[in-house]
């Protein structure tokens, strides 16, 4: 199992609300899946930039994880969500 970081700053609710319609669907094209996200956290340690969603996801393994990020078929869906506003995605190992 791999795990990815997705820290959202959202300027747009609309195109997220319509991202999140399909998002689940396209994780668990490649296995993937949401663990947990959250509008509600706290700060641990450090002065960390807060995004307003921030999500844990889950894959298989790297090759999968890979393979959710680059899939053709889901460049417009990628895109959506970056339309959204700020959209970072870190790939834990």
């Amino acid at each position: 199992m791999i795990y990815a970081y997705a820290k959202l700053t959202v300027t747009n609710p609309d195109a997220l609300n319509a991202y999140r319609e399909k998002a689940a669907e396209a994780l668990a094209r490649h296995g993937g899946k949401v663990e947990s996200a959250s509008k509600d956290f706290t700060v641990l340690d450090g002065s960390p930039d807060q995004p307003d969603t921030a999500a844990l996801l889950s894959f298989p393994d790297r090759a999968a994880a890979m393979a959710w990020a680059n899939d053709p078929d889901l460049a417009a869906l990628h895109e959506l969500r970056r339309s959204a506003g700020g959209s970072d995605i870190l790939l834990l190992g």
